[in-house]
């Protein structure tokens, strides 16, 4: 009986994991191949706003962001922490952090996994507390 249960227990962790895997699969952000023309605004903690106009053939924004020397940041194991943006450091002791939205809208990935959509805008606010 134990063994019975303990063999249900694993099939449907398996059936779990491929469902998993199924639905990340079919609802994860598509990349775009190609030449895009993206639009950048930085909002930064004084509010001052400043737009950088990019073409690139980059998949995922953390590509053409830190090619082009606009952020850095640290990798972890969901991508680029940006730290810094346009030379503005955010302050951990202020809790500081920065904020990614695309036309105003906050993404649900990293920087390194949002894709570069052609004739998008994409902002980075420094944003304090967490």
């Amino acid at each position: 009986m134990k063994e019975k249960k303990y063999l249900v227990g694993i099939v449907a962790l398996i059936i779990l994991c491929v469902l998993g895997w199924f639905l990340y699969s079919n609802f994860k952000p598509e990349t775009q191949e190609g030449n895009k023309k993206i639009d950048v605004v930085v909002v930064h903690g004084n509010k001052e706003e400043k737009t950088f106009h990019y073409e690139t053939d980059a998949e995922y924004l953390s590509d053409v962001l830190t090619k082009e020397g606009l952020i850095e940041g640290e990798e972890s194991q969901y991508g680029l922490f940006i730290t810094t943006v346009d030379g503005e450091k955010a302050d951990d002791s202020k809790q500081q952090w920065w904020c990614i939205t695309q036309n105003g809208e906050q993404v649900n990935t990293s920087v390194s996994q949002t894709p570069v959509i052609d004739g998008e805008q994409y902002e980075l606010t420094l944003k304090e507390g967490y």
